[in-house]
């Protein structure tokens, strides 16, 4: 609904767009070294930060008529952001090979589709991940769109429809871990949740952390509702503006599932 000129991880919501809010909350757990694997509309994404304004979303004081800008807080100053043209019509495997070689020496990475929002406690995501043998993760989480699920018996009768909410269903959310090891499984031109992800099931290596809550914005609609709650300061993916929501003690605040960790997929 945007248009063909704003790439969807620059669709706003309030004053940033829907990317911002990933990478700030990345941000606020420590991970601030990015890796932008980008496609279509890639240089509206680089002039969005090549000409990004701090004082849009921090408080600061203004003197000589605006010559001077003291900034009380900053969002981006201390983020190391690296661009990389992944192709156009690349698939999420293909751009995630060809970024491995920025991913050379680190023991396990954090991969995200930048089009949806949690507020899981990420530190725990990552200790339990990095506990175990598995060589991938990621976050999933009941549908956020309300739907019915038919099954169809002889001569197209309905055998049953139950609502998706009542189904048990997960989705995934798009929130990643992985080791090295991930690039052995990831052959070219494959896409990333398919054959790799069934290797690793294969071999039980593949885990995953469910969630009570995701923030998808995948419509206009839950881009409206999303942009709602922000506006009456009831994002609760904002953990960096709750001062008593720390590394150590975002599980407290945050919606997941107390349940097995390690749910082995398969």
């Amino acid at each position: 609904e945007y248009g063909e000129n704003i790439p969807k991880p620059l669709v706003p919501i309030g004053y940033r767009p829907v990317l911002w809010h990933v990478m700030k909350y990345y941000a606020h757990f420590g991970y601030k070294d990015f890796i932008l694997c980008l496609g279509y509309r890639a240089d509206k994404i680089k002039e969005y930060f090549l000409n990004y304004n701090e004082c849009v979303s921090n408080d600061f004081s203004m003197s000589g008529g605006g010559k001077s800008i003291d900034l009380r807080s900053s969002d981006i100053q201390d983020w190391n952001i690296t661009f990389v043209d992944t192709g156009l019509h690349t698939n999420v495997g293909g751009r995630l090979r060809k970024v491995a070689p920025y991913l050379e020496g680190e023991e396990y990475f954090l991969a995200n589709y930048s089009d949806g929002l949690t507020n899981y406690p990420l530190p725990r995501m990552i200790e339990q991940f990095k506990s175990t043998e598995n060589v991938g993760a990621f976050l999933c989480a009941p549908p956020s769109q309300s739907f019915h699920l038919v099954g169809l018996g002889n001569n197209n009768r309905v055998g049953s429809i139950k609502s998706v909410a009542d189904s048990g269903i997960m989705v995934n959310c798009g929130f990643f871990v992985f080791r090295q090891e991930i690039f052995n499984y990831l052959k070219p031109g494959e896409e990333l949740v398919e054959a790799p992800f069934s290797r690793l099931i294969e071999e039980r290596r593949l885990m995953a952390f469910p969630a009570k809550r995701f923030y998808a914005m995948d419509t206009f609609k839950e881009q409206q509702e999303l942009t709602d709650m922000f506006n009456k300061g009831e994002a609760p993916w904002e953990l960096w503006k709750n001062s008593r929501i720390g590394e150590k003690e975002g599980a407290m605040a945050c919606e997941f599932e107390e349940q097995e960790s390690e749910a082995l997929i398969g």
